[in-house]
């Protein structure tokens, strides 16, 4: 008994990491087969973070500072922010991309055969993660150079973005089934999330906001998960780091395993409910 059971699981646990490795490889194949986009996605950050970057350089000369942030540490802020505009993008990319293989009519032999949501899941964080990998990676060297961190930390940072994209992959898929069954709520959904972005303090300290708009952003779960990455490189010290953010801690960790399960289960039912819609 026990051992057929084992052979089940690993028979079953094979057949999903294969699955997620090829649909992997075709993500990988699709993304980079418009060049020009997936150059436009590594530079689209870098004009985003030019701005906060010229304003504070110029604040700085004046000896103030914002919260935690100083002249000797808002790189760190400056540099996170765009490798999380990097991880992000794949909120966008994903429902785009499903939506232009439901007009090449390819989309059906993924979707409409037997094929594990969660594989889908896991295949976008993957390819997503190997497609900016090397502007990520530059941008976490230059931050380690400009304001160095221990080993324990770098893991820790490391094991923060991996939620974080998990996170997004998770509402990626979330908007990718709209994308296919009912492309005005997708486009309502994309303008109701750039608002959320925006209160999230994800490209501007929490401290420059006036007192009525830092309290919509304590409401937005967002806030504190960006918050936890970047105190966790300042801090350089992640015990301490999660004692005294506990709670965006927990945020992050709930979010993480929360939201790729309800958006695996909403695609289920969305897509058994409307299926592919607009040939």
């Amino acid at each position: 008994m026990f051992g057929k059971r084992y052979r089940l699981i690993k028979n079953t646990l094979k057949h999903n990491v294969s699955q997620v490795l090829a649909l992997t490889e075709k993500n990988i194949k699709l993304e980079t087969r418009f060049k020009f986009h997936l150059v436009y996605g590594f530079i689209n950050p870098i004009i985003t973070i030019l701005m906060p970057l010229i304003i504070f350089n110029k604040l700085f000369s004046f000896n103030e500072t914002f919260g935690p942030w100083t002249p000797e540490n808002y790189a760190v802020f400056v540099l996170s922010t765009y490798n999380l505009y990097l991880l992000k993008q794949i909120i966008t990319d994903f429902p785009v991309n499903l939506r232009q293989e439901k007009f090449w009519k390819t989309i059906p032999a993924l979707l409409i055969a037997p094929f594990n949501r969660y594989d889908l899941l896991f295949g976008i964080y993957l390819s997503h993660l190997i497609i900016i990998s090397l502007p990520f990676i530059l941008f976490f060297i230059m931050t380690l150079i400009i304001y160095p961190i221990s080993l324990w930390t770098f893991f820790f940072v490391i094991f923060i973005y991996m939620l974080i994209a998990l996170i997004f992959s998770g509402i990626g898929l979330f908007l990718g089934v709209f994308a296919l069954s009912n492309e005005s709520i997708w486009r309502f959904l994309s303008i109701a999330l750039k608002l959320i972005f925006w209160a999230s303090c994800i490209s501007y300290p929490f401290e420059i906001f006036p007192e009525s708009v830092q309290f919509l952003i304590a409401l937005n779960p967002f806030y504190y998960i960006f918050t936890i990455l970047r105190m966790a490189w300042i801090q350089d010290n992640f015990i301490l780091t999660i004692t005294d953010y506990w709670f965006h801690f927990i945020i992050i960790l709930v979010a993480a395993i929360i939201i790729p399960i309800i958006t695996v289960f909403i695609f289920n039912k969305v897509f058994k409910k409307y299926g592919i819609v607009g040939y």
